[in-house]
């Protein structure tokens, strides 16, 4: 795959990350009142949980929140950018570029990002988490340097 062609799905993942978590967010925000409990599964509920902190709320309210998610998506674009050519990289960058952007577009139009998906013993958490977290896993198995090129 040529880089160009690498970089137009990334974009296409981000956009389609991007479009899902923005629309399960809203739809939480709308349907959902804060401190309520919807049972979907046994083993899942959905909430509407404010998070104004990183992972698992930490750092909440803090300037740090900017620096960090600031440093983290200029390093996976420098990242892609050495790697664009490896096998399912673009999908990997794509996920967590569109997880970090939707929780990002969050902070900045309401100050909090909205979180929703509650499994037991485990912090609320959103579409945006799991395209960054799948993002990772993937990332590790594409830069794994026993698989090459």
């Amino acid at each position: 795959m040529t880089r160009a062609a690498a970089w137009r799905r990334v974009a296409a993942v981000v956009a389609a990350v991007l479009v899902v978590d923005q629309i399960t967010k809203a739809i939480v925000r709308d349907d959902i009142v804060r401190g309520d409990s919807i049972e979907v599964l046994p083993f899942l509920d959905l909430v509407y949980v404010r998070n104004d902190g990183i992972a698992f709320g930490a750092l909440g309210g803090s300037w740090l929140v900017v620096v960090l998610v600031s440093a983290a998506v200029v390093g996976i674009v420098w990242l892609f950018a050495a790697h664009a050519t490896r096998r399912l990289a673009w999908l990997s960058t794509g996920l967590l570029l569109g997880g970090a952007l939707g929780n990002v577009v969050d902070r900045v139009r309401d100050g909090f990002v909205t979180d929703f998906l509650k499994l037991p013993h485990w912090p609320a958490f959103n579409v945006a988490d799991v395209a960054i977290t799948v993002g990772v896993l993937s990332l590790i198995f594409v830069l794994d340097e026993r698989r090459g090129r």
